[in-house]
């Protein structure tokens, strides 16, 4: 009696793309996951609260000249042809540039997420997880070289303007509470917090 032979096991780790791709499949409502730190992360469903500090601080940007601003874009952190080390959704962001050829290639190569060399600033507003803002996005975006980071943390209600990335962390912080002006790093505006106090 013979058995089938086994087949070797690989050490191919799985690219979390295909994760993501996955859950999002598997999921009975619309998601759109994320990984930091080697966790998959579905973020909750965004409230309206969520949206409109999202949408407001967008629109503070566009309203200021910085036309490569908006939302809903994903990015891809990893060496060309390495391994996926992060993929991000930010609440808003500003590009340093539109994408180019080049960029929309990878993103098709990557299957929807473009290189997050892209981004100049990465917004996010905090949600139930918020944990997830503070700790692994912060680390993730700072690991990638995203020169600004702005968190806006509800529970808090305390908005943070995160610079000079070096390894997982940000060597600068300017912090205010809600209803101060929150000054960025040169060239982007002071942001308006008023419309944040409740």
């Amino acid at each position: 009696m013979s058995a089938d032979p086994m087949p070797e096991p690989t050490n191919q780790p799985q690219d979390p793309i295909d994760l993501l791709i996955a859950i999002e499949r598997a999921s009975e409502v619309p998601v759109r996951p994320e990984c930091v730190e080697g966790m998959a992360i579905v973020p909750p469903q965004p409230d309206n609260e969520h949206n409109h500090a999202a949408s407001e601080l967008y629109f503070q940007l566009r309203s200021a000249g910085f036309h490569a601003a908006g939302f809903g874009n994903g990015y891809r952190a990893g060496p060309k042809g390495g391994r996926t080390q992060a993929l991000v959704i930010p609440d808003f962001y500003v590009q340093h540039r539109e994408p180019s050829e080049v960029d929309e290639a990878y993103r098709k190569a990557h299957r929807g997420w473009y290189p997050v060399e892209l981004l100049a600033l990465a917004g996010e507003i905090t949600s139930s997880n918020h944990e997830t803002d503070t700790g692994p996005k912060y680390r993730s975006y700072a690991a990638a070289g995203v020169p600004v980071y702005v968190l806006v943390h509800r529970e808090e209600g305390r908005a943070y303007a995160f610079s000079q990335p070096e390894g997982s962390a940000y060597t600068e912080k300017t912090e205010v509470a809600f209803g101060r002006p929150l000054r960025l790093p040169e060239p982007y505006p002071v942001l308006d917090t008023g419309f944040l106090v409740r």
